[in-house]
């Protein structure tokens, strides 16, 4: 499902216009999105998603082809996780 069959999705779903729908899901990206780079807290939408910056060290890896070793400097990543609620759907029940 693209982002736009998932905009007529919402909106059929919830009664909204398309238009609407777009807009909630834009705000909803850019919400998490910010909470995400500040990195003092996580987002959580209980049963469903949970979203969190997570801290990554330096540590050495190996170029494939010539097996010479790269230092990859720390940095930051996101760690999202899904909830009980979308695990049981996963599983088909």
């Amino acid at each position: 499902m693209n982002r736009g069959e998932l905009v007529a999705a919402l909106s059929e779903r919830a009664d909204v216009a398309r238009k609407d729908a777009d807009a909630v899901l834009t705000a909803l990206a850019e919400t998490v999105g910010d909470v995400v780079a500040k990195g003092d807290e996580k987002v959580t939408i209980p049963g469903f998603l949970n979203f969190e910056r997570t801290h990554r060290a330096a540590r050495t890896a190996r170029n494939p082809q010539t097996g010479e070793p790269l230092e990859i400097p720390a940095g930051y990543s996101v760690k999202v996780s899904a909830g009980s609620k979308l695990k049981e759907a996963a599983k088909g029940k």
